[in-house]
């Protein structure tokens, strides 16, 4: 077998002839050119073209080390003229198009990247920490072409998450049936969520069923107008964090109106007792339990805000009809209770009523999304940041949409 075959099996290329192999300093170039079936091809569809011009001469692509030694692949870059694409360069079996990758580099690249650090990634391929970014966005383009995220959807969450100081949001939708990130896109406002539904359309938008959500009113009114039929359930993980915030809201008013009266001790109890009104009752220490125990005796306002809270969490515990009833209680203490920062929460829970009961009826929350959302800051701390959104989405798409992407050769590791 000759050498120069030899060498292209080693860096995983095929229909390809090796016309030479030279020694260029610490690298290792092959001059090669397609197989005649793979020639004068577009690089856009793939469809036969005539040619057009020779190009701007020789090109050079990046393949697989060969040890520590790098290795890159040089041919000749016709261009041909597609009646759909016009004038484009000559597609190569070898690389993806606008690509100076081999598939196979970028191929281990984007394995590797489901495995660690796109810091770790850099380092181990030797290429720039932008450049695997870039890599990573048109391997993922690819897995997408041969699978529709989009199909079959009917409970999907939605949801933002920051991924960059300065108010730079993605919002993020989730299939509640596999868990897994189906599309993103950057910006968090109608336009942004109608863009997804563009993308669904309006025969599948019409097979939703469920969409869970925080209250936005953005998320609610898209929801409304572009699939009527399904049931808008309100997250209630954010219905309890207002009352753990109505709550908070009571406990500092309360600390510094004892704190401004003279009243120091009292001040200094409420000061301290903050984690044990946040706390859920099953995780209290026993020093914690002493303190809620002395605040019952000594502020009957802030005790009662505390079984508001708790009352509230246990309607989402409960579930179901009862949770209904049990809201339907909750709402009729908190509207009488005098205690500002609760009625003002009772009055916003009965505008989302709706939304919240459905969520108990249906059981349905964005527990999934928030579990995604939390991995997505997750790559972004691990990445040390991104400076642009579309590195970030190929990167979560790649590691939380369910997407396959094989190590070259060893279709096993997946």
């Amino acid at each position: 077998m000759q050498l120069p075959k030899i060498l292209a099996m080693a860096l995983g290329v095929d229909r390809i002839v090796v016309k030479d192999v030279t020694v260029e300093g610490d690298s290792l170039v092959l001059s090669v050119r397609a197989t005649k079936g793979e020639r004068m091809r577009c690089s856009q569809c793939g469809r036969r073209c005539p040619g057009y011009d020779s190009g701007s001469g020789t090109r050079r692509w990046r393949a697989l080390d060969i040890g520590r030694t790098p290795v890159f692949i040089e041919a000749e870059a016709p261009r041909v003229e597609c009646k759909e694409h016009g004038v484009v360069v000559e597609r190569v079996p070898w690389a993806r198009p606008r690509s100076t990758f081999t598939r196979t580099f970028e191929g281990v690249v984007g394995w590797c990247a489901q495995q660690m650090s796109k810091t770790a990634v850099a380092g181990l391929m030797r290429v720039a920490w932008e450049t695997v970014g870039a890599i990573l966005g048109r391997v993922v383009g690819d897995a997408k072409k041969d699978r529709d995220l989009l199909d079959g959807l009917t409970r999907i969450g939605i949801d933002e998450v920051s991924y960059r100081k300065g108010h730079n949001y993605l919002t993020v939708v989730v299939d509640h049936g596999t868990g897994r990130v189906v599309w993103v896109r950057e910006g968090r406002d109608k336009k942004t969520l109608g863009a997804f539904f563009d993308e669904l359309g309006a025969e599948r938008s019409a097979r939703l069923t469920h969409v869970s959500a925080d209250a936005a009113a953005w998320i609610g009114e898209v929801v409304k107008e572009r699939c009527p039929k399904a049931v808008l359930c309100i997250d209630p993980f954010h219905v309890v964090a207002w009352g753990t915030e109505a709550l908070d809201e009571v406990r500092r008013a309360i600390w510094n109106k004892s704190r401004k009266g003279g009243e120091q001790d009292t001040a200094k109890l409420v000061k301290g007792a903050r984690y044990a009104l946040l706390k859920n009752p099953e995780n209290l220490t026993d020093r914690q339990k002493a303190k809620l125990s002395t605040l019952e005796a000594l502020n009957q306002p802030l005790y009662r805000a505390y079984l508001l809270k708790e009352m509230l969490r246990l309607v989402f515990a409960t579930k179901g009809d009862e949770g209904i009833a049990l809201l339907a209680r909750w709402l009729a203490w908190a509207q009488r209770c005098r205690i500002k920062p609760f009625v003002k929460l009772a009055a916003r829970l009965r505008r989302h009523r709706e939304g919240i009961e459905a969520a108990l009826r249906h059981g349905v929350s964005n527990g999934r999304v928030e579990a995604t959302n939390n991995q997505i800051r997750l790559l972004t701390r691990i990445a040390h940041g991104f400076h642009s959104a579309g590195a970030l989405i190929a990167l979560i798409f790649l590691k939380l949409g369910g997407l396959d992407i094989n190590l070259p050769a060893r279709p096993h590791l997946s």
